[in-house]
């Protein structure tokens, strides 16, 4: 099965990068569920939970807001400030 690449920035780093099997977070216009083939996506994230289904189970930070953008099973998110003490266990 294939996997989607994803990658966490903040403004000042890179919080975490890696597989996944699905990424879900809030949109201004509703929640998101992004899974391998998905099709192209630019949103705008609102502050809330982005949760990222891997091979070590769900993780769960918190961002302040910002982007997403999904192409060819490559899911980036962009996001001002990330707590993630998740990523950290």
């Amino acid at each position: 099965m294939s996997q989607l690449q994803v990658e966490l920035v903040a403004a000042d780093r890179k919080v975490w990068e890696g597989e996944a099997s699905q990424v879900s977070a809030r949109s201004i216009e509703g929640e998101l569920g992004i899974m391998p083939g998905h099709t192209p996506l630019l949103g705008v994230l609102v502050e809330g939970d982005v949760t990222i289904h891997g091979e070590g189970g769900k993780r769960t930070v918190r961002i302040d807001g910002g982007f997403l953008s999904v192409d060819h099973d490559r899911v980036t998110i962009l996001a001002e400030s990330v707590d993630a003490a998740e990523l950290a266990k």
